[in-house]
């Protein structure tokens, strides 16, 4: 059962860049956004990340929170980092029960192949670490503005 709007943000462990387990149960008390997009380097995940990147000010200057996530080791996450400068920081899935807390561990489809992957999607947290907003199936141009302006609708009920 993936999570829905309203629902309490799952007790999953998340590694970042540095080998620090994540806890996404202590991200309380401020806006917690975290994207999940399926790999380090690709054109649509790179745009991705360098518009969280772009808008972190933004974020902090709302006292938000952003994480990305996919199953790409954290060394491979410094390197993706390192080459486009990203500010966003960067976390592993690697149990893959963040994926199925959130439901995005999906079956994709290229090229009549079929196989299992993360599907592009954001979620959006309150201060009490209710899921205000979901994305699933993101198209990157526009996402990060469209999440921050999430943010400041939420900010103000």
């Amino acid at each position: 059962m993936a999570i829905e709007e309203g629902d309490k943000i799952p007790a999953v462990m998340l590694d970042g860049t540095e080998g620090e387990a994540i806890a996404l149960a202590d991200k309380l008390g401020k806006p917690f956004v975290l994207y999940f997009y399926p790999k380090d380097d690709t054109s649509g995940c790179t745009r991705e990340a360098q518009d969280f990147s772009a808008l972190i000010p933004e974020f902090t200057a709302l006292g938000a929170e952003v994480l990305g996530v996919s199953k790409d080791p954290p060394i491979k996450h410094q390197k993706f980092i390192n080459k486009y400068d990203l500010t966003v920081p960067l976390a592993t899935d690697t149990s893959g029960a963040a994926m199925e807390a959130f439901g995005v561990w999906v079956e994709k489809q290229l090229y009549g192949k079929r196989y299992m992957g993360i599907d592009r999607s954001t979620f959006l947290f309150d201060a009490e670490g209710k899921l205000f907003r979901a994305w699933r199936r993101v198209r990157v141009p526009g996402h990060a503005v469209d999440v921050l302006e999430s943010i400041k609708e939420m900010q103000a009920h």
